[in-house]
Order: C-alpha cells, then structure tokens, then sequence
C-alpha cells in the first residue's frame, strides 16, 4: 500500500493539513470530561454558579472549536482522497493503454474494471480513515489513557486488564477475516465479466431465448459473492458484541474499584469523588471507543492491501510489446511487406502454434487476398504488421525494417485496419471516422465515407454525419457499421490498408463498390483483404490460402483454379461445381 502513497505528493498539504485539524479535535474532546468533573466535584458541590457557568463556557468554546477542526480535517481528507483516487484511475488507465493483446487477454477486461472502480475506491475509503482515524484513534487512546491515570490512578488495573482483551479479539478477527478480502474482490470481477458479456451478448441470448439460463449464471456467480460477504460479515459481527462486553465490563470494575477506595478510605463516595469517576469513566469509554476504531481501521487496512496489491499488479505489468529501440526507420513508407520465417504461438496456448514458418514478401502497391478456414491464422498473420501481437519466432518487416525497431505510433501511423470485430464509440459518425485522422475536416470526412460506400446511407439520417451512435453503434446495422470502420481506416491514408474480413456483413453489390472505389483512389497502399468469399478477393494480384498456420498455396486467382485442390474446393464451394471448369 506504501507503494501507491506516491500519490499522494502533489496533495501533500492537504494530507498535512487535515491530521493537525483532526488533533485540534482530539485535544478538544480530551478537555470536555476534565471539566465536567470540574463543574461536578467543584461547581456543584460548592454551589458556585459564577463558577459552573464559567467552566461551562469553556466547555462550549471547546466544543466549538473541536467541531471546526473536525469539518476542516473531513474536508480536506476526502479532497485529498478524491483527487488521489482520481490519480491512480488515470495512471491505470494510461497503463491500460500500453498493454498489449497478450496483457488485456490475460488480465480480462472484467477483472480490469473491477480494478479500475471498486479496488480505487476501497484505497480512497482508506486514505479517507488515514487521515481522520488515523491521528484520532492513537490519540485518543494515549490522551485518555494519560488523563484517566491523572484523575485516578488505583483505577489503572482496569485499563491493564482490559487493553489485552481488546487486542485479542482485535488479532482474531484479523486472522480470520483478512484472507476472505481478496476472494470477495476476485468474486467481485465473475459478477462483472457474467453481466458485461450479457450486455454485450444480449441479442444473443433473445435470439436463442437463453435469458433463464443467463439469469441462473448470474444467481450463481451473485450467491458465491453473497456467501464470501456473509462469511466476513459474521466475523465481523463478533467483534462489536465483545468489544460492547469488555467496555461494559470495564465500567463495572470501575465502578466497584471506586467503591473500593471509598469502603478502605472509612468514608462514603463524596461529591468530589464522583466528578472524578464520572472523568475516568468517560476517558474510559473514550480509550475504549478509540480502539474499537483501531480494529475497524485495521480491518479496513486488510481490506485495502488486497486491492492495492490488485492495483499494483495493473501498474507493474511490463507491457510485451514496447517502442522499438532503433530510430532509423525509412521516411518514405511505401508499404512493402516481408515476413520471414515467422512463427507464433498465443501465451498460455496449448496444442500447435497459430502460425508455423511464413516467408512471403508483398509488393508496395500489391492487393493481397487471403483465404482459409476458421484457425487457419488469418487475423494472427495480419496482427503482427502493426505488432498487436509480437512473433514468437522469425521478424515481420514494413519497408525493409524489422517492426520491433519502429517507434509504435510510427508503425500504425502507416497502416489502416479493419478488423473482424467492428468497434464503433459512442459520439458522432463524423467523430468516429475521424478516429481515424482527427484533424481531418468535413471534405475529407465525406471523401473516406464515399470510397466506403457509406455517404448515401449516412445522409439518409437527419441529422448526417452528426448522427449520434450509440455504445458499440447498437442502432446501426453490422453492414453500416463496417462501412463506417472501412472509412475511418481509409481517412488515414494509409501505406498499407488491412480489411479482416471486414465486408462479411456488406452485400456483394455494395463490396464490389468499395473495390472499385479503392482501385480508383488517389492515393496508392498496399491491400491485405481477408475474406470468406473468393469473390471478395478474387480480383486480388495474388490470393494467399493458410490452412493450419501456413501458406499451402498462393498466386492469381486463374493460377489457383489450375494448381491449387484447396483453391479450387473453396471456389467451388461458394460458385456452384463445375464452376472452375467455366472460368
């Protein structure tokens, strides 16, 4: 937890600030029972009003100033909390964006959230008690403990006795409650990854009438977390009862030690003597009262380590994929490809490696279709060109140079993709192409939309290109969507342009369009077209077919017809049989 203290650096005088406001209000509240027996064994025995109003003024001018000191250091500690927490949210968040694929795969969105929302909030409840419990329940405790002493000092065998029984329940619950934390947080990320693939999937579970059955997951995943709460809970509620026993009990010893010294004194409790227990009492309860804080912040503190240990482990992932060290990287980008000898293997993955020595070089200017069946390491291939994903054996170049070498934000300013999994943000259409080129203006917008295909159907919304897209773009169509995502990589204009499969949506009419448009486009790329239909790729300079993480053939579309079995399957397949024959 020290770790994330940091921080707490550029707050540093208002964490300083709010623990000396909460001693003015500890030494505050110190003073009220002194007077008190004041205004009981002198004030009243005596009858002296003078004096009793006196004392009581006191008694109100140290309650006033103990209340101010209280809101100043309330105040100032949940600023202090709140912008801490809004710190560590944003470091998370700019570590987020470094992950790679591999990271994100292995820390699950759902988990991440978790971390991002409940973990940060558990550490700001915690800097919160920092700052005001912290300073007050030690204080409180030595402050009464002294002052008891000084009002009577025989009665000190109570506080000897009871301090340990404190304690002990204090460490029971401790060491039974502690590990239960950070089952309860891990819990906590199987609700939210069960709802978030609900809502995302929900047309899903309509489509096949699973809401029963997702209703009956949640149940599940909702009762483990309620049982692991009620299992800390039960603990937890052994420690107040205890606590209230052995406070009760204090009193009573108290109590009866008092009459004690009375009987031994061979006289009866005098006036006197009752302010004086009335005092000791109060700093009883008081010392007491502060170490009951003291479990509940220590508890608190078991609680927060778990997260902060969550938290820590986001901070200290050291992203797979980071700016290569060499600068000389071409200024021209021409967008020649070549991969050698690659190999690729997904981390934690058992069984064959995605994709097994693929040596093939791409042309500047070339249009590369590829196709292949489900797993055959199409979208792995494209993946590593813009290092979503680095090789695990062999080098993929773009001009020449080794992508590992590249700065990354030099690499993917030169390549525009598309993937399978289209991905619209909440905003505009016109923002969301220019996601793309964010300094684009409206001219170029429309232009990246007409070679889409996507001009005609954007200004049949009223309000055209400031139609507003909701989460994930759920109020437009998957075809409109990818044609959208086909704009917004096109804006860039990019040297290389990689559409994974990104037409399978798009009616045959509407994909040739787009081909069309692109051949006639002003500015020259490399293409990688991954698709299922040959007709998507047909026209391509040379076809690639991957099966199993290699290249079993490759060449033009009338040279794979003649030389290629597995070609000629799939063409066949789509086209009707006897259809190769025809061509």
């Amino acid at each position: 937890m020290i770790r994330l203290m940091r921080f707490l650096k550029p707050y540093w005088k208002w964490a300083l600030l709010a623990p000396l406001l909460m001693f003015i209000e500890v030494m505050m509240d110190l003073q009220q029972p002194r007077y008190m027996s004041q205004i009981v064994d002198i004030g009243i025995s005596r009858a002296d009003t003078p004096f009793i109003f006196s004392t009581g003024g006191k008694m109100l001018l140290a309650a006033i100033v103990g209340a101010l000191g209280g809101l100043g250091c309330n105040y100032y500690s949940s600023k202090t909390a709140m912008s801490f927490g809004t710190d560590i949210r944003q470091a998370v968040m700019n570590k987020v964006q470094t992950f790679s694929f591999a990271d994100l795969d292995r820390l699950q969105t759902a988990s991440i959230i978790t971390r991002v929302t409940n973990d940060i909030v558990q550490m700001q409840n915690t800097v919160i008690m920092l700052l005001r419990m912290m300073v007050r329940a030690p204080m409180m405790c030595i402050g009464g403990l002294i002052m008891a002493l000084h009002m009577n000092p025989g009665l000190s065998t109570v506080l000897v006795l009871s301090m340990p029984l404190l304690l002990s329940v204090v460490l029971l619950v401790i060491r039974k409650g502690f590990p239960l934390f950070r089952v309860i947080q891990t819990r906590m990320d199987n609700i939210n990854a069960v709802m978030r693939e609900n809502l995302s999937g929900m047309r899903v579970v309509k489509a096949y009438v699973r809401a029963e059955q997702e209703k009956q997951r949640f149940a599940q995943a909702n009762e483990r977390l309620t049982e692991t709460f009620i299992r800390v809970a039960r603990i937890m509620s052994v420690m107040g009862p205890a606590m209230m026993l052995i406070l009760n009990g204090a009193i009573i010893a108290a109590l009866y030690l008092a009459s004690r010294q009375s009987a031994q004194a061979h006289a009866a409790l005098q006036q006197y003597d009752v302010g004086r227990l009335m005092a000791f009492i109060t700093y009883l309860v008081q010392i007491l009262m502060a170490l009951m804080m003291s479990t509940m912040m220590i508890m608190d503190f078991s609680r927060a380590k778990a997260s902060a240990d969550r938290i820590n482990e986001m901070l200290d992932v050291k992203p797979d994929i980071v700016d290569g060290e060499g600068r000389q990287v071409p200024g021209r980008d021409s967008g020649s490809i070549s991969f050698k000898d690659v190999s690729f293997r997904y981390r934690g993955a058992g069984g064959d490696a995605a994709l097994n020595g693929l040596s093939f070089s791409i042309r500047p200017g070339q249009t590369v279709g590829v196709l292949g069946g489900t797993g055959s390491g199409k979208s792995t291939m494209v993946s590593l060109i813009p290092r979503l994903y680095d090789v695990s054996g062999g080098a993929v170049c773009v001009d020449g140079v080794d992508v590992s070498r590249y700065p990354l934000k030099t690499l993917r300013d030169r390549i525009g993709i598309v993937m399978q999994d289209t991905i619209l943000f909440t905003g505009t259409i016109a923002e969301n192409i220019r996601w793309g080129k964010p300094d684009a203006d409206d001219e170029q917008v429309e232009y990246a939309a007409r070679l889409a295909q996507a001009h005609e159907f954007i200004t049949a919304f009223p309000d055209g290109y400031e139609t507003w897209i909701g989460q994930r773009g759920a109020n437009l169509s998957g075809g409109q969507k990818q044609r959208i995502a086909i704009a917004r990589a096109l804006i860039k204009q990019p040297s290389i342009l990689i559409l994974d499969d990104a037409t399978s949506a798009v009616d045959v009419v509407t994909e040739s369009k787009i081909q069309q448009a692109l051949k006639r486009q002003t500015f020259a790329g490399t293409r990688i077209i991954i698709a299922q239909r040959v007709s998507s790729v047909r026209h391509a300079d040379t076809i690639m077919v991957l099966e199993d993480g290699k290249i079993t053939a490759r060449g033009s579309h009338e040279q794979l017809l003649q030389n290629s079995p597995e070609y000629r399957d799939i063409y066949e397949s789509q086209m009707g049989e006897g259809a190769a024959a025809i061509v």
